[in-house]
């Protein structure tokens, strides 16, 4: 008798479960943490400490959670999606409460242990809910406005908490994952629209709400010499080091903008600019290719997976991994505006990493249980 893909999942081993783990995505985030080791080895002047070490222990740990997360049943996933995003949203409500001030803002829990920043977790928990939601209506109710209400709050809410703190890049990441997902989920072009036409009406009025230096950041992206000391420092730096670098760089260890300490935040941040002056372009290159093929991985599981769950998890993961990447990258390089987005994997910062590699986990997951299909709420319809 043929056993149901329920049935078959529940008697495949942990280790059974492990062999079929996509090693190759495992090999790439590895490979992309390992130059980020070398990166806090040489923010520290050569030293491990006091960012390399750590790093590696968080990314050991790290690497157990996702593992862990690959090997968990994707269908309970799905059942604690919801859990997962209100505690997530608790949390952000709890930095208002019993947050620790850093550098004037207030984003960060203390748990002696790490310093828990709960906007990192809320970009893997939207997506989660996100994912579930969109699952369990149909393609030919997506039309209907009303059913586009709970992913709507479920999406303004943690924006509303993050930009309190304040935190415009993360507040800007998760509108963009969230739109990706209703952009994937069916929802009308003509809807994005008309929400675009509003957010554009609401400039004029939103710029009253912006912080202080928030509104420096804005104008010195548009104009970066107008403080070269005080506001466009950090900018000007940044670029003076991506151009030093030439072709091949300055040889690890050898960056002057980040060793003679001109260059700002070069642990967590402006760690991309670091790369750039010491391998040049083509160590910048050589990164991105790794980012791309990351990329592509998920991508190609998202594709890959029968359920639409699995599809949009997948997708939506790696959606907010390239907004990682490229705000960072085209924050660095005077694209667009100074804002405190990490670069995924090679930043500084355990909450990041661990949200990042946990992200990895559940698109792992997806990969494993590739041919379990769920239904409406959740169950095989093979059984």
């Amino acid at each position: 008798m043929t056993l149901s893909s329920f049935q078959r999942d529940v008697r495949m081993s942990v280790a059974e479960k492990l062999g079929q783990v996509s090693w190759t995505v495992v090999l790439l985030i590895s490979a992309v943490a390992a130059i980020g080791f070398a990166m806090l080895y040489s923010a520290g002047n050569g030293g491990w400490n006091p960012w390399a070490s750590r790093q590696a222990v968080r990314f050991a740990v790290g690497l157990v959670l996702m593992l862990g997360a690959a090997i968990v049943d994707i269908r309970q996933w799905m059942r604690f999606a919801y859990p997962i995003y209100f505690v997530a949203l608790a949390l952000l409500g709890a930095v208002d409460i019993v947050g620790a001030d850093a550098m004037g803002a207030q984003r960060w829990i203390d748990l002696k242990v790490i310093q828990l920043q709960p906007s990192e977790i809320m970009k893997v928990a939207l997506v989660l809910a996100l994912a579930r939601y969109f699952h369990s209506i149909g393609p030919d109710e997506i039309g209907r406005v009303t059913l586009l209400i709970p992913p709507l709050a479920m999406v303004v809410a943690p924006v509303l908490l993050v930009l309190k703190q304040p935190d415009l890049g993360t507040a800007v990441m998760l509108l963009g994952s969230g739109g990706v997902l209703f952009f994937l989920a069916g929802v009308r072009l003509w809807k994005f629209a008309v929400v675009l036409a509003g957010a554009i009406g609401a400039v004029p009025l939103g710029w009253h709400f912006l912080h202080g230096y928030q509104k420096e950041r804005v104008l010195t992206f548009l104009d970066p010499e107008r403080d070269p000391l005080g506001t466009g420092y950090h900018i000007l730096q940044s670029k003076i080091a991506l151009g030093s670098g030439g072709v091949l760089g300055k040889g690890f260890l050898e960056g002057t903008q980040s060793h003679l300490s001109f260059l700002p935040e070069r642990q967590t941040d402006f760690i991309f600019t670091m790369l750039a002056e010491e391998f040049g372009i083509v160590g910048g290159l050589v990164l991105l290719a790794l980012y791309t093929l990351l990329l592509a991985y998920g991508i190609a599981i998202a594709l890959r997976s029968r359920s639409h769950f699995g599809r949009m998890l997948a997708m939506g993961i790696t959606v907010t991994f390239f907004l990682y990447m490229f705000v960072n990258i085209a924050m660095v390089m005077g694209l667009i505006p100074v804002v405190g987005v990490p670069l995924p994997l090679i930043s500084y910062g355990g909450t990041a990493l661990l949200s990042i590699l946990f992200g990895f986990g559940l698109v792992l997951s997806v990969y494993v249980h590739r041919d379990v299909r769920i239904g409406r709420r959740g169950f095989d319809p093979g059984l």
